[in-house]
């Protein structure tokens, strides 16, 4: 009896301690969580967090120019994901997902097991809603605290979003290797689709990815981004989400992995920067309150995670051209310029790591595009030289006759050709080539014999037979391009000059110059509202002005150091002689001249002198082309458009450029500028713009010593200027003016786009009456007032006659 009683009291004692027992283990777990509960993160973050996303700049077609970003995302919901996409990623990271409320006891049980086993903190059992607590509210710290923070941070964020929403946030936020964050820039940059393009074996290896991104990156690690698709196609085949067929149909399905281009490049990377730029410009702090977008962030922090969508002007047909042109124009001048040596010289050991070190295949020189080559020898003919992988070429001097030796005072034409390849490069050297193309002679059909150019075919080439290569320099000339439909404004093609991956400064936007005699036209068109007309005499002779306050004298000469006499002003424009526009820039007022820059949209402040009637104010070559563009479009003024609308990641409109005209000068006016500046080009300094069968107007200019070349020019549907020059102003050598120097890289560019517009003349509007192929006001005489004094005489100012006549002439020469 005794025993029974001691039995039953030691049974109350033993449950007695184990309800105490449990009672304070439950204590302490209350009490430990609400320790760890003290200074939790405000879960609202989550609610009020905006996953940062790339901004997308497009071209005006719709294709990508590139995009900016801290972290490369673009948030999509689970409607625009493959089916397979969420299915993969449950599969292989938390199958009981929406079956849990935030945490899986059973996966962390299982956890804490294999840990204790090892020995060391391994495995987290870590569900997807405690994943995303993790990466957006606390620390990667490996410790238990933590785990308990982050358990209950997880159960709060399921009571507050639905599943849904949880997989959305983290299948947009986790990061999957190759700078990706999210499944949409995942799919693009591994397979090269959109994320809802994607199939189920393509799903398996980017849901392989977070457990370890560099680990199963599929570019570096085919074979072990294979076993780890393979596990996740087994956890979803035994998960019975897919049936055998399916996992067999995926397991054998070809990976072709390869990245969706981010943007053209090239050319485009010009107008990319620039579109960058202004938008960095643009989202100021006051900017952002004004559209009612609450962020703490502006500027380029802003842009680059705001995933806005950029529509541009540019039209990737006209950039590609522009660019192309624009180095075409800048190498043909440079190798006017002679030639500065090679890129290196090499000894024997260097030439043996360079050869060993280049991966060549004549594929590479394919489109005209340039290799390095290491000189070997060097004879009286040719140059001898290896390209890499076994393969070689000759450079014949009739490939290098322009290499001489630099003298700016000398103009190219009057250079005497190199005749010894030695004289240019030898062994050790290491210079520029690119393949020569073939010249065949073909008999056509009448009989006669024709010479064909036939391209370099890479697929004949053989490693013992050497490649006949031309020799090539990179400029250090620089130039640029801005081309304007004066109708939309829109800058279809803006080039900033010869190579972007060189400098970033966009010379078409961001440079200033003084353009020379391409501003006359403000002046002429000027002359026009004042009596002049085209038929007006205007005297091509010896001008002196003095300033009535300084006393400095002022001798402005013509280009060619000669004078002509009395000139029609059709003609004196035509020629762009240098003494006719200032005694017409006298007679009209240079206030007045002023005015009709600020009409027609010229940006800079222009002092009231002279001096300005010659092009003497720097301007952008951007906004010279705007000016322009009131000529081509019967006296409408434009605002140049590069960002036409910018929206937020909702497909909110925060802005739009609309099309913004306004009535720089009349019609009349305009039409009358076309057929003078139509007369440049057909009988003038800027011939060489010339295209065939095409309405071109437009006027050369050529600042002192050569130092800057223009080419301004445009039809009745495209504006379009080209500036030459060097960074650091210097000659561009004896004779290279706007009609020779960038003329010719007008012609290259608008020659690949012109059929693209009708071949329209301007159109003539009422109150023109036409004599002689010139256009005349009706309600003026045709002759018009001449400007033929001798000097300027401006009010206070003296002419300097302490010279005679011949000798002053012989000054200005």
């Amino acid at each position: 009896m005794k025993i029974r009683l001691s039995l039953k009291k030691c049974a109350l004692w033993f449950m007695g301690i184990i309800i105490v027992c449990g009672l304070l283990g439950s204590a302490a777990v209350v009490m430990l969580f609400y320790w760890a509960s003290r200074d939790l993160p405000d879960l609202n973050r989550i609610a009020e967090y905006k996953q940062p996303q790339a901004t997308v700049i497009l071209a005006r077609d719709g294709s990508m120019l590139g995009t900016l970003n801290h972290e490369k995302r673009f948030v999509i919901g689970l409607k625009d994901m493959s089916r397979y996409l969420p299915m993969s990623f449950l599969a292989a990271e938390d199958d009981a997902f929406y079956r849990h409320m935030g945490i899986d006891p059973v996966a962390i049980m299982r956890a804490a097991i294999n840990n204790f086993r090892k020995g060391r903190q391994g495995e987290g059992g870590s569900t997807i809603t405690q994943q995303l607590i993790k990466q957006l509210l606390l620390t990667s710290e490996r410790s238990y605290t933590r785990k308990m923070k982050e358990a209950i941070l997880a159960y709060q964020l399921e009571k507050n979003f639905t599943k849904d929403q949880i997989l959305t946030i983290y299948l947009n936020q986790i990061y999957l290797g190759e700078h990706s964050f999210g499944v949409e820039s995942a799919a693009r940059t591994y397979f090269g689709k959109h994320a809802s393009d994607i199939t189920l074996a393509e799903s398996a290896v980017i849901a392989g990815l977070p457990k370890a991104p560099s680990t199963y990156n599929p570019f570096r690690r085919p074979e072990e981004a294979k076993n780890r698709q393979m596990y996740v196609l087994g956890r979803l085949r035994d998960l019975k989400w897919i049936t055998q067929a399916e996992y067999d149909q995926a397991a054998a399905e070809p990976l072709v992995y390869w990245s969706m281009p981010e943007g053209v490049g090239g050319p485009a990377q010009w107008y990319l920067e620039e579109a960058r730029r202004l938008l960095v410009e643009f989202f100021t702090e006051s900017n952002l309150k004004a559209l009612g977008i609450e962020t703490n962030k502006s500027g380029a922090d802003y842009v680059y995670e705001a995933g806005l969508t950029v529509h541009t002007a540019m039209d990737p047909a006209h950039q590609n051209a522009a660019g192309a042109a624009l180095r075409r124009g800048l190498e043909e001048l440079d190798k006017r310029q002679g030639w500065r040596g090679p890129v290196e010289q090499l000894d024997p050991a260097k030439q043996k790591e360079f050869l060993a070190k280049t991966a060549f295949s004549p594929i590479d020189l394919a489109g005209g595009e340039w290799v390095k080559a290491l000189v070997t020898a060097a004879d009286g003919k040719e140059l001898k030289v290896a390209l890499g992988q076994g393969y070689t070429g000759i450079v014949p001097v009739s490939a290098m006759s322009w290499a001489r030796k630099p003298n700016p005072k000398v103009a190219a034409a009057n250079a005497p050709a190199v005749k010894d390849p030695r004289q240019v490069a030898v062994a050790g050297d290491v210079i520029w080539v690119s393949a020569e193309d073939t010249v065949i002679t073909e008999t056509n059909a009448r009989g006669k014999k024709e010479q064909k150019t036939v391209p370099f075919d890479a697929s004949t080439v053989k490693k013992n037979t050497p490649i006949t290569l031309r020799l090539q320099q990179e400029p250090l000339v620089q130039g640029a391009i801005a081309s304007v439909e004066p109708q939309s404004g829109d800058v279809v093609a803006l080039i900033g000059g010869y190579q972007f991956g060189d400098s970033h400064f966009n010379r078409a936007t961001q440079a200033r110059r003084q353009p020379g005699s391409s501003f006359k036209p403000v002046v002429y068109s000027t002359a026009m509202d004042f009596g002049f007309t085209p038929a007006s005499t205007v005297l091509d002779a010896p001008f002196v002005y003095v300033n009535p306050y300084t006393n400095e004298v002022w001798r402005p000469s013509n280009y060619e150091h000669n004078y002509k006499g009395e000139l029609p002003l059709h003609t004196a424009l035509a020629l762009s002689r240098n003494t006719c526009t200032v005694r017409v820039a006298q007679q009209v007022g240079v206030a007045n001249i002023v005015q009709r820059a600020k009409a027609l949209g010229l940006e800079p402040h222009f002092p009231q002198e002279l001096a300005i009637s010659l092009g003497a104010v720097a301007v952008s070559p951007l906004n010279l082309t705007q000016a322009y563009a009131a000529f081509a479009n019967q006296g409408l003024g434009v605002r140049p458009r590069i960002i036409t609308s910018i929206t937020d990641e909702r497909g909110r409109v925060l802005y739009k450029q609309e099309v913004e005209h306004w009535q720089a000068i009349s019609p009349q006016n305009a039409y009358i500028m076309d057929t003078l500046l139509k007369e440049v080009v057909n009988s003038g300094t800027g011939g060489r713009a010339k295209i065939e069968g095409r309405i071109i107007a437009g006027k050369t200019g050529t600042t002192n010593e050569e130092r800057d070349a223009w080419f301004m020019g445009f039809s009745p549907y495209l504006v379009t200027g080209v500036y030459v020059g060097y960074d650091q102003v210097q000659s561009l050598g004896r004779l290279e003016q706007g009609g020779r120097t960038a003329a010719p890289i007008f012609r290259y560019y608008r020659s690949e786009i012109e059929d693209r517009y009708p071949k329209d003349d301007f159109v003539m509007p009422e109150g023109i009456v036409m004599a002689d192929g010139l256009a005349f006001k009706a309600d003026q005489p045709m002759q018009g007032v001449s400007a033929t004094a001798g000097a300027a005489t401006p009010e206070g100012a003296a002419i300097d006659t302490s010279e005679g006549g011949e000798d002053l002439m012989r000054q200005m020469f």
